[in-house]
């Protein structure tokens, strides 16, 4: 019987807040036997990705990349491998075969950071999460677990012919406060 070598048997806590708030923003999980979390972001955002890798290196055998896209993109990612821990995550996630938000989620502060690192930005005092990804079923399911969990009112708000989350002003001070412990500095820009 060969032993695996490094096998991750579980996640930490940390870890596993880091990747719930990746699948909220722009982390995307792909499983053959077993899932495995890409982390792609655009190179200007390389100390980000590099944050994320620190986070995440023991689920991670290669290093972040640049990888060239078309029109002269270039992105800064690395994949984690394929590991029975994260296809628990994807299962939750992907049930459908496309990206849902889980019933019952459990919402970490860092997992909260970690998507509006991802996918927030301002506009006056108001702040904004990009969720046009996820349909207006999974948008309305995010608004009552950000209620539940965190006293924070949102609303849906059209963005072009999409819907993304809205927080309300008067939840922004507290959504801001939640997040603080856990936002990178190179983010404060999208705050307030």
């Amino acid at each position: 019987q060969k032993m695996e070598g490094n096998t991750v048997g579980s996640l930490s806590e940390r870890q596993e807040a880091v990747i719930i708030g990746c699948l909220l923003g722009d982390g995307a999980m792909r499983c053959k036997n077993n899932a495995l979390l890409e982390i792609n972001h655009s190179i200007k955002q390389s100390d980000y990705v590099q944050w994320k890798y620190n986070e995440l290196k023991e689920l991670v055998s290669t290093m972040p990349h640049k990888r060239f896209g078309n029109a002269g993109r270039i992105a800064y990612r690395f994949t984690t491998k394929s590991l029975p821990v994260l296809t628990e995550i994807y299962r939750k996630f992907y049930s459908s075969g496309k990206k849902i938000i889980p019933d019952n989620l459990i919402i970490h502060p860092l997992s909260l950071a970690v998507w509006f690192m991802d996918d927030g930005c301002k506009s006056y005092r108001a702040v904004y999460l990009n969720t046009q990804k996820f349909s207006v079923t999974e948008q309305n399911k995010l608004s009552l677990l950000l209620k539940q969990q965190f006293g924070i009112k949102t609303s849906l708000n059209k963005d072009k012919k999409y819907y993304r989350l809205r927080i309300a002003v008067s939840s922004v001070g507290k959504f801001l406060e939640v997040i603080k412990p856990y936002l990178l500095p190179m983010f404060c820009y999208k705050t307030p």
